[in-house]
């Protein structure tokens, strides 16, 4: 009797059962106030390094106020609609600093965007095995106050089913992007290629919740035919939605990994989008009064939208793309969400290249009257040749610039046995006449792949770093640098392990003076005590 193969479906089913008991497994409930562990090794290496600093306000024009974005500093990822990274409140000074930590899935749990509502409540989004959970949290004890689970990502079920965890650290879409509006609520776009606007409301028995407000289907505009459980072998395409962001009008924009650009009118649903053929887009974009800022793996674009919505490219600016994906970068191409700055009424856009030898940080003139040839203000090369690279977005405050480098970070197991990577900070000015650039100082931050943030009420960077270990101890600090000076000022260890790897989330100050930090494992919290 000869013996069939099992069938496609068959083999299917059955890959379905086998991993089952182990999903279950990595999304089981987390006990409340559970902290994230420590690794063997942290009584072994110091706690604080460095002293208190003392605050010095930086100088400098704060970016316009999005009036449909949160105030300036509580918006999203990258703090506000120019992407400039920075934040007007505090951030801790080294004065005693504590850290909390809240453990949010037994594997995975990382809360990347960062968010405050107007009662300084922390609205975050964190990433499971299950899918990803949009969560309200305290901002002091960290406990989850409101919870809303969204929709498992096709890289997740590709990661468990292909064995392929990269699938999962390079995937920018599913929600990790969102941003909070002048109303307090969540808009987001989802696995399924819909975009959301979610409130949270306080209920009469004082505990909280979300509610969906608005669900715009993008379906009819992008291709959905994405791995799921239900569909482990799509035969069409699936176009991952990255990033949404409202312009000056109140549109929302959305971009998405296959190059499609486009909109929703809120008040009518009505969505029109174009096609970048050839050209993908895994960062977030910013948005000014002039237009939107979208860089995607070959060129730099300005946008604005017709009447009707339909998105039109004002200009477009190529850049050095190289010739591959560096470690350290998600894709080949410029890993940076256009930073929109400029004093004294100059109007610039930053990012970086992709350059195969040295990295470049590029500034360009914004503007639709400005000549193809005068677009260019400067190209600075920066960090050492064949070693550099960075997928997290500058810092733009006044007419400077910080650049960090994350060449040879891949994903958590990349870093561990007290490994590191080549490092580098470089803070490049802006001339005030605008006849070029000039590399102010550089310091030799190792920080891997955090999205790193300014005060400019206390002059301070933060980092999120680590160093060289010979002991094989994987130890992760906040680290505070003087922003005029370029050094180190303290350095307060998080954890150890790589639960405390946060895996491109970035840095977020609060209002109460909090520095938080998405890891592996949930989120951290660090604060003066003194």
């Amino acid at each position: 009797m000869t013996t069939r193969p099992p069938s496609r479906r068959a083999r299917a089913l059955a890959l379905i059962a086998a991993v089952s008991a182990t999903v279950l497994a990595l999304t089981a409930p987390v006990a409340l106030g559970d902290e994230i562990p420590l690794a063997p090794g942290h009584r072994l290496v110091d706690s604080y390094i460095g002293g208190p600093a003392t605050a010095v306000p930086v100088p400098g024009e704060a970016p316009p106020q999005h009036p449909y974005l949160a105030p300036n500093g509580r918006s999203g990822m990258h703090a506000d609609a120019a992407g400039s990274g920075t934040h007007p409140f505090p951030g801790p000074l080294g004065k005693a600093p504590a850290v909390d930590s809240e453990k949010i899935a037994p594997l995975g749990g990382e809360c990347a965007t960062v968010t405050f509502d107007s009662g300084g409540r922390l609205v975050t989004v964190c990433g499971t095995f299950s899918g990803f959970l949009l969560k309200l949290l305290d901002p002091r004890t960290l406990d989850t106050l409101a919870e809303y689970q969204l929709p498992q990502r096709s890289s997740t079920v590709e990661a468990i089913t292909r064995l392929d965890f990269e699938k999962i650290f390079k995937d920018t879409s599913g929600g990790a992007y969102f941003y909070l509006d002048d109303r307090d609520r969540v808009v987001l776009a989802d696995s399924r290629q819909h975009v959301l606007r979610i409130a949270h409301r306080q209920k009469p028995d004082g505990g909280w919740e979300f509610a969906v407000e608005n669900d715009w289907d993008l379906t009819p505009l992008v291709p959905h035919d994405c791995v799921s459980w239900t569909n482990l072998f799509p035969s069409g395409v699936c176009d991952p939605v990255t990033s949404v962001m409202p312009d000056w009008q109140g549109r929302i924009w959305w971009i998405t990994r296959l190059g499609r650009v486009g909109t929703v009118d809120p008040a009518t649903g009505t969505l029109r989008a174009v096609r970048l053929d050839g050209e993908e887009i895994q960062n977030s974009f910013s948005v000014a009064e002039d237009g939107i800022s979208i860089v995607s793996d070959h060129a730099l674009y300005s946008f604005r939208a017709d009447p009707d919505g339909t998105p039109r490219i004002q200009w477009r600016q190529e850049y050095d793309r190289g010739t591959g994906t560096k470690p350290g970068s998600v894709n080949q191409g410029s890993g940076t969400t256009p930073d929109l700055f400029g004093q004294r009424g100059a109007r610039y856009v930053a990012i970086t290249d992709n350059a195969d030898d040295r990295m470049n940080v590029l500034v360009f003139r914004r503007g639709t009257d400005v000549a193809a040839a005068d677009r260019l203000v400067c190209k600075v090369p920066v960090f050492g040749a064949g070693a550099s690279t960075t997928d997290n977005s500058l810092i733009s405050w006044g007419d400077s610039l910080i650049v960090e480098n994350n060449y040879g970070y891949q994903n958590p197991g990349s870093l561990t046995l007290g490994r590191s990577v080549v490092g580098g900070v470089t803070r490049v000015d802006v001339r005030p006449d605008g006849s070029g650039c000039d590399t102010v100082w550089q310091s030799d931050v190792r920080s891997p792949s955090t999205v790193p943030k300014l005060s400019t009420v206390n002059g301070l960077l933060y980092f999120y770093e680590k160093r060289p270990n010979a002991l094989g101890i994987d130890a992760w600090y906040l680290t505070a640098v003087d922003f005029r000076t370029g050094k180190r000022v303290w350095q307060r260890l998080t954890g150890t392990g790589t639960a405390y790897d946060n895996n491109w989330a970035p840095i977020t100050l609060g209002p109460d003076g909090t520095a938080y930090v998405g890891v592996f494992n949930g989120i951290v919290a660090v604060r003066d005590t003194a």
